[in-house]
């Protein structure tokens, strides 16, 4: 907080017609501020407050966010009815939104914030696929697409959506185009987090935030398109100008959240990590392998063995689950698949739980990090990721799950 007396007082606040009562005091030389609400708010409601110096006075903003009970703890969230789309436009009115890098998030999020009337640009690599996609998704060399170093340039947030990887090389490109006031923006933890290995580090006069949606950036699209919304956690790292909150959680919606949660960059890169190497991803694919190559052992056909192993879960079990939960979903299966599955849950618990410690304690010592970021930095990453995909792509347990799908009602021929 630097040196000097601070006045601590107390100051009456008013949001939307309700006020509030705010005591500020000084705790580890960091103002703390507790809100109280003195008007009986609804109950799901709740009070965020930032605070920050300027010139040896204390600001303090209050927010309305939402409170929902997530399994016996109560979590504040960001909903389009705190934050709707018009107040996101008018926090961003001023903000030339540069996307830099339009791989996998890229695309996804720069259309929707198009859509949704944000001046968004974008910074791509000319003569690359990349480039000739943005092209065709409606952006225009020149005005609303450019080479990266024009794009940092023009940008006042700029959305750092290349590869990790990529990031560590494009790192000191974009450094130099931080200029006091602008914001970076992640969607992943990824490089601030692990900056001992990454050396991203940004600097101290500029807004340093992420939006992490919870799903791929075609997901996202996906979702927008049908008039859904993918949930997203948020993070705020650095608050230069005072506006961060208002920048991220406008960005967040702009993209298409469904909701926004709280999270920080760590928490993020941790969970993330985690999941993509477990259940996400890794664990469930070592599952489907296991299953299936047991029901072959026994003189299954790759027919039968595929249904009962990923064709169900994906078409049948698993959209229950997403609708209502896991316990619906057994309730609308047949008693003895209830008892089956009552009886060996917590089996498959306690023998992969020791796996899921392991990953876990990997990815917070940087070791999966110092991986990914030695492997995708080669020169041949590429042609060893392709070999090892193509793996899959020709397992017995995939090649017959492309003859499933093709027998699937909505993907036969019109007649």
């Amino acid at each position: 907080m630097g040196n000097g007396e601070y006045k601590i007082t107390y100051s009456s606040f008013t949001i939307d017609n309700c006020p509030f009562t705010t005591a500020c005091s000084l705790q580890n030389s960091e103002p703390e501020v507790q809100v109280s609400d003195t008007t009986k708010m609804r109950k799901e409601q709740t009070v965020k407050a930032t605070k920050s110096i300027k010139q040896n006075q204390l600001t303090v903003k209050l927010y309305k966010m939402a409170k929902l009970n997530f399994g016996g703890v109560e979590e504040n969230v960001v909903t389009r009815d705190e934050f709707p789309l018009a107040k996101a436009q008018e926090v961003l009115k001023d903000e030339v939104v540069a996307v830099i890098g339009y791989g996998v998030q890229g695309p996804g999020q720069a259309l929707n914030q198009k859509e949704n009337g944000i001046n968004v640009i974008v910074g791509q690599r000319k003569n690359s696929k990349s480039w000739d996609k943005a092209v065709k998704d409606g952006f225009v060399p020149g005005q609303t697409l450019f080479e990266i170093e024009e794009a940092l340039e023009k940008g006042t947030i700029i959305c750092y959506l290349l590869s990790d990887a990529a990031q560590i090389a494009m790192w000191p490109t974009v450094k130099k185009h931080l200029t006091p006031g602008k914001a970076l923006y992640f969607s992943h933890g990824f490089g601030v987090t692990y900056n001992d290995q990454t050396g991203i580090v940004p600097p101290a006069d500029v807004d340093v935030f992420l939006v992490a949606p919870k799903g791929s950036g075609t997901s996202l699209r996906r979702m927008f398109l049908q008039g859904r919304g993918l949930n997203s956690s948020y993070a705020i790292f650095q608050d230069a100008t005072g506006r961060a909150f208002d920048r991220v959680v406008a960005l967040g919606i702009a993209i298409g959240s469904g909701y926004l949660f709280e999270t920080n960059f760590k928490k993020e890169v941790y969970s993330d990590l985690t999941g993509e190497r477990g259940t996400l991803m890794g664990a469930i694919q070592g599952i489907f392998a296991a299953q299936y190559q047991v029901l072959r052992s026994k003189g299954h056909t790759p027919s039968e063995a595929f249904n009962e192993t990923v064709e169900e879960l994906t078409q049948s079990l698993m959209p229950l689950v997403a609708e209502n939960g896991m316990d619906w979903m057994y309730a609308n299966c047949s008693t003895t698949a209830q008892r089956g599955a009552l009886d060996w849950w917590k089996k498959f618990r306690d023998a992969t739980l020791p796996v899921f410690t392991e990953l876990y304690e990997s990815v917070a010592s940087g070791k999966e990090a110092a991986k990914s970021i030695e492997s995708n930095s080669k020169a041949d990453y590429r042609e060893k990721l392709d070999a090892e995909l193509k793996e899959l792509h020709d397992s017995e347990i995939w090649q017959a799950g492309r003859t499933v799908r093709s027998l699937r009602p909505e993907n036969q021929p019109a007649k």
